[in-house]
């Protein structure tokens, strides 16, 4: 069976690079443009693993984590961070919000695909 990925990325540019590698790898992509879109989509659809970048409009990573996680629906979905970011301290915080790993920008597809089999197993 397909998994679904929702990544969640302001910029067009990654998500047309995330879509085309995690499409490419054989998974059903959605997308989002920020934490309040991703809660949007995840209304619509329950993904296999979520992956979202941390800065973004409305409503950043750490504020999608953590709503994600409030909802009993989408507890056990993992969520991988992939930022630019590499500060300790936001890596800390996202964990504590409930993020499943971390991932710093730019990607390696066959790095990324192999992290999203992981978690997602």
């Amino acid at each position: 069976m397909m998994q679904t990925i929702l990544t969640v990325d302001d910029s067009r540019t990654m998500r047309d690079m995330l879509r085309m590698a995690l499409a490419e790898a054989g998974f059903n992509v959605l997308q989002a443009v920020d934490g309040v879109d991703g809660l949007e989509v995840l209304q619509r659809s329950t993904p296999d693993v979520i992956v979202t970048d941390i800065n973004m409009p409305k409503m950043d990573g750490f504020g999608l984590i953590e709503a994600v996680r409030k909802d009993n629906r989408y507890r056990k979905v993992p969520i991988l961070v992939l930022t630019t970011e590499s500060d300790a301290a936001k890596k800390q915080r996202a964990k504590e919000a409930g993020a499943t790993g971390w991932i710093v920008k730019p990607f390696e597809p066959t790095k990324l695909i192999a992290a999203i089999r992981r978690v997602a197993a």
